[in-house]
């Protein structure tokens, strides 16, 4: 079973970037077809997608967040990385990590992980 493990500072200051961690474990992110997101939820607010990065290495983003976030990987340690630039007190959410599914597939998601912005 896929399991995945968001990790990184719960506390960033305003115009620093945010970096987060997401670690795998019970399957491989290079597998074909699977799709690997970041996706955040602001305090009192709904989920927002940020982007993925494919099997294949590549990436694709919400035009939102675009021009500050970017996602990698390093498939050696199965872990994913998020970063987000210049954030304000607005970027305080729960961040997640998740496989999100094609038609046919399960998707996994991690537990989540706070991030505050803040002075």
């Amino acid at each position: 079973q896929v399991q995945l493990q968001e990790s990184g500072p719960g506390l960033v200051k305003p115009s620093q970037t945010l970096s987060l961690t997401c670690t795998v474990s019970g399957g491989s992110i290079t597998i074909d077809n699977y799709y690997w997101s970041w996706i955040r939820q602001p305090p009192g607010k709904g989920l927002e997608w940020i982007g993925y990065i494919a099997y294949s290495g590549s990436t694709y983003y919400n035009p939102a967040f675009k021009s500050r976030a970017s996602i990698s990987r390093d498939t050696s340690k199965s872990q994913l990385t998020l970063e987000v630039s210049s954030v304000t007190p607005e970027d305080t959410a729960i961040y997640y990590c998740a496989r999100l599914p094609l038609i046919g597939q399960n998707d996994y998601w991690g537990q989540g992980t706070q991030v505050t912005v803040s002075s």
